[in-house]
């Protein structure tokens, strides 16, 4: 079983940067494609980010491309959120998500593990 943890949110101004780290355990990160996305109040959970299992490709959603970079390091078996330039819109539960399903997985029903979620607030 994977188990994924969360950490690096906050409170931030907007304007500022965080970075978010998803730690796997329980197995290797490597078999998966690793997924970011999150979810504001009343509103659906949304897609943010996606890197492929070698980590030679990335897709982001359009609303955070040029600001926001996925990277992961699988010796560490760690997934990053690099998250510049942050706006109040952007304020959410940030959750990390893997997938055994191969390309740019940006479908929330594609991933079969899920963090609990770190909380980003951008003030304004």
């Amino acid at each position: 079983q994977l188990q994924l943890v969360e950490s690096g949110g906050g409170l931030v101004q907007a304007g500022g940067s965080l970075r978010l780290s998803c730690a796997a355990s329980g197995r290797t990160v490597s078999s998966y494609a690793m997924g970011w996305f999150r979810q504001a109040p009343g509103k659906e959970r949304e897609f943010v980010a996606v890197i492929s299992r070698s980590g030679d490709s990335a897709y982001l959603a359009n609303s955070v491309k040029g600001r926001f970079t996925i990277s992961r390091d699988n010796a560490k078996n760690t997934v990053y959120l690099q998250m510049n330039s942050l706006k109040p819109e952007d304020t959410a539960v940030y959750y990390c998500a893997a997938s055994s399903v191969v390309g740019a997985v940006v479908e929330r029903e594609m991933y079969a593990y899920w963090g609990q979620g770190t909380q980003v607030t951008v003030s304004s």
